[in-house]
């Protein structure tokens, strides 16, 4: 059966002029995107500068000032991001350009990449669509008729030390680099040239200025730790208790909206680092809201205050999590595969 259109449908969890109130927080500001730009842009090239001027005090002080720079990364990622979305402000024009040059100090080529995340949005917690922009995820009956390679290679994939640290590493410095996808678009093909030509620029002029082998190193601990920091924002957002997957037929929008996303609950310092990015149910209802606006519209409004919050220390428990149960409705471990075959067996006998 073919997936439901990617619109919003009416849902019992929500009023029927949800439209309307999620409308207001869709305006962008030019005040607060500038703003925005000045303290994450202007920040994260701050932050380079304090770099460079520490490499002859501490070894230490740089390894504390790398980190600095990837929480200030994550935080231009999301400005990229909203940029994609056409949220961070009211002009075409401007959103391209900030795309492209975020995107570069990102090593995310812009086009390429806005097409694979609106496939995320409207695709996310269908489980016939799965994919495009998601973290790999199988079914517990997938699992068990995939082959020992197939299975080799899930378990790997969904390893930690995988996912949230040499993965990252390898999407934004190699992936990104190159146009493997038949389905992409002369544009998209272009953007992912336009970047890398820009790199080349940048990686250049700070080689310079570092020296090769220094700059590398320190690029590569910065994209590191900002891969990782956002890999594990993205993948708490839509991989915790509680969370909603359904079959295309049965796909909701505005359920997986409210409920296949998370209201990733952080604590101050983490939540401007992130941009507002835990609001993602929120986000997933209407990505017109430009980060800066996902906080007022969650405390103004009731109806999002009912989505239960899942906190720091909650979300550790994801970890355990690689596998959907479609009978349990729930995501497993892997430990939870033998109670899941035996129960497949029963039911078959």
């Amino acid at each position: 059966m073919p997936a439901p259109a990617f619109s919003p449908e009416n849902s019992p969890h929500l009023p029927e002029n949800w439209r309307t109130i999620v409308r207001k927080y869709q305006v962008p500001s030019p005040a607060r995107a500038l703003w925005q730009l000045i303290n994450s842009v202007g920040g994260y090239l701050a932050a380079w500068v304090v770099i460079y001027a520490s490499l002859g005090v501490s070894l230490w002080l740089t390894a504390a000032l790398v980190i600095l720079a990837g929480g200030l990364l994550v935080r231009v990622f999301i400005i990229f991001h909203d940029c994609g979305h056409g949220s961070f402000f009211r002009s075409h024009r401007a959103n391209t350009v900030v795309g492209f040059v975020t995107g570069v100090l990102a090593f995310t080529p812009y086009t390429l990449w806005r097409k694979e995340h609106a496939l995320h949005h409207s695709t996310a917690s269908d489980l016939d669509r799965r994919g495009v922009g998601d973290v790999p995820t199988m079914t517990v009956e997938e699992y068990l008729a995939a082959s020992f390679w197939k299975k080799l290679g899930y378990r790997l994939v969904r390893n930690p030390f995988v996912l949230f640290g040499i993965g990252p590493v390898v999407m934004f410095m190699v992936k990104h680099r190159l146009t493997l996808s038949a389905a992409a678009s002369p544009a998209e093909r272009q953007s992912v040239h336009a970047t890398n030509l820009a790199l080349l620029g940048l990686v250049t002029g700070m080689s310079l200025v570092f020296g090769i082998l220094p700059y590398l190193m320190l690029q590569v601990g910065v994209i590191a730790v900002a891969g990782s920091v956002g890999t594990w924002l993205f993948y708490v957002q839509h991989q915790f208790e509680g969370v909603y997957w359904e079959r295309a037929e049965e796909w909701s929008f505005t359920e997986a909206a409210l409920k296949g996303s998370s209201f990733y609950k952080l604590p101050r310092v983490l939540q401007w680092f992130s941009g507002n990015i835990g609001f993602h149910h929120i986000h997933h209802l209407s990505s017109r809201i430009p980060n800066y606006n996902l906080e007022r519209c969650h405390n103004a409004e009731p109806l999002f205050q009912t989505v239960p919050p899942v906190t720091f220390l909650a979300s550790l428990k994801a970890m355990t999590f690689r596998l959907w149960d479609e009978r349990a409705g729930k995501l497993v471990g892997f430990d939870h595969l033998r109670a899941a075959k035996a129960a497949m067996g029963s039911g078959n006998s």
